[in-house]
């Protein structure tokens, strides 16, 4: 009876061990998402994000790819106490998981709150930004409401009359443009000057309703990826305990 039960023991903790490696491959690979998720973020359209006056959208990135490049380590760390069934190893493993856990937990919160605060944000930021800032010495801003301008064929912040109000059209240095040559439909040197819809974008709502749209994107795939890869983690925990229990305690 004791060697049937030390048999069934001894067959459920090889099934928790390859369950747990499986667990870990997948999580390496997890591990490698979140941070292509955080990078994709952080370089695609990096230019915006210094035309916000918040921080919390780069912070939720920059943990990502925090925490994906722990889980990639992790991953390694966790195949390696499984198979050597070593529990000071399951310990050190258990801890780092629930870190990583809290940390993406930690990104999806931020990515979630920066959601409810952005439309606010922007209507009280975006124009004062584009309007006083606009080629004023800051070559970082200029380019960023260049390229929104072109990539998302809007002008302005609300509108191409946000212009009027610019520091860079009032002065002699915009040579009589009434708008910046990236808001033309047709761009060339100079063709600012003429405000007409034919020649530039007039579109309803500004570059805001377009910069807002796409924020809200990225931030609904940073707070899934985080949110949706943390709940997994805890069945990567469970495992780790039934295999901790399992086994017996190291000899000292």
């Amino acid at each position: 009876m004791g060697a049937y039960e030390e048999k069934k023991e001894t067959c459920g903790t090889v099934c928790l061990k390859y369950l747990l490696f499986t667990f870990n491959f997948l999580f390496w690979l997890a591990g490698g998402v979140v941070m292509a998720v955080g990078v994709w973020t952080l370089v695609e359209k990096s230019d915006y994000i210094s035309l916000l006056p918040s921080k919390t959208y780069a912070a939720s990135a920059y943990i990502l790819v925090l925490a994906g490049a722990i889980v990639m380590v992790t991953g390694v760390l966790g195949c390696c106490a499984t198979f050597k069934e070593q529990r000071n190893l399951l310990r050190v493993y258990f801890v780092l998981l629930l870190c990583i856990f809290l940390l993406e937990i930690l990104a999806g919160v931020l990515a979630y709150i920066y959601y409810q605060q952005l439309n606010d944000e922007l209507k009280q930021n975006l124009k004062a930004t584009m309007t006083n800032k606009y080629r004023q010495g800051d070559k970082h801003i200029t380019d960023a409401v260049d390229s929104l301008q072109e990539e998302f064929k809007c002008c302005g912040s609300n509108s191409s009359a946000d212009w009027e109000e610019s520091n860079w059209i009032r002065s002699a240095d915009s040579e009589g443009r009434k708008v910046p040559d990236s808001c033309c439909k047709t761009k060339i040197e100079g063709c600012g000057r003429r405000d007409h819809p034919s020649n530039i974008y007039k579109v309803e709502g500004g570059c805001i309703s377009k910069l807002e749209k796409f924020i809200l994107d990225h931030l609904k795939i940073i707070g899934a990826v985080g949110v949706g890869i943390a709940c997994v983690q805890i069945i990567g925990m469970v495992f780790t305990c039934c295999l901790y229990r399992s086994l017996k305690a190291e000899p000292y």
